[in-house]
């Protein structure tokens, strides 16, 4: 187990890309011990890591709601996926594991949770060579691949208020029932794969409040979106 207790904030209503992570963000900055969100998107979007190129995010997914994260990577596609954030705050004693080890922890509990609906789940033994800025084309070390696609990845950020893993689960298309199904599975199955100690509690209004006020201060702003 990677945390001694863990509390999953439920979100589950659907927001903006800006909105997603801006949450995020908020979350870290108030924590007070180790949290586990999953969450939706409004619309078919796309998010970038700190030091992409919107131009190129926005030519490989046309049309969609674009959001440069705070946390670096890759272009990934959010919609269908299983989108999840693990926040460590500066006190917990995950915080001070390396970034390696952090990740390949996390993954591990993610195959962990995949196993229970998939056949095939590995962590990847070493980077892939790169051939594209699609976080889902180049598996990296400790990415986690069902019969050698990568189908999890992440990206993290340590700050002064702790650590921030902005992680996405690609599943297989299906019918939508299944989908669902399976996406609550995995949800469950992770959360216990983290913390034999797992509460719950909802998504705070308050929070909620801030979190629309910083999109707009931040992620929704064009000067956010077209930095590089």
């Amino acid at each position: 187990m990677i945390f001694d207790e863990l509390t999953e904030v439920l979100d589950p209503e659907p927001h903006p890309a800006a909105v997603n992570m801006a949450l995020d963000e908020i979350l870290l900055r108030e924590a007070k011990g180790p949290l586990f969100r999953v969450y939706r998107w409004l619309r078919p979007s796309i998010s970038f890591g700190y030091f992409g190129k919107v131009a190129e995010a926005e030519k490989a997914w046309p049309g969609r709601e674009s959001v440069r994260r705070w946390t670096g990577g890759g272009i990934v596609p959010h919609g269908t996926d299983v989108t999840y954030t693990i926040i460590a705050p500066r006190s917990c004693p995950f915080f001070r594991v390396g970034p390696l080890e952090s990740y390949a922890r996390i993954h591990e509990a993610v195959a962990s949770a995949l196993g229970s609906v998939s056949a095939g789940i590995a962590l990847a033994s070493a980077a892939a060579e790169k051939i594209s800025d699609a976080c889902f084309d180049n598996p990296a070390r400790h990415d986690v691949l069902a019969e050698g696609r990568k189908v999890a990845g992440a990206a993290q950020r340590r700050t002064q208020h702790g650590l921030l893993h902005q992680g996405s689960i690609q599943m297989a298309h299906g019918d939508s029932r299944e989908m669902n199904t399976a996406a609550e599975t995995i949800k469950a199955t992770l959360r216990n794969a983290l913390s034999f100690s797992a509460s719950a509690r909802p998504l705070h209004a308050c929070e909620l409040e801030r979190a629309e006020a910083l999109a707009g201060e931040k992620y929704a702003r064009e000067e956010w979106l077209r930095r590089f």
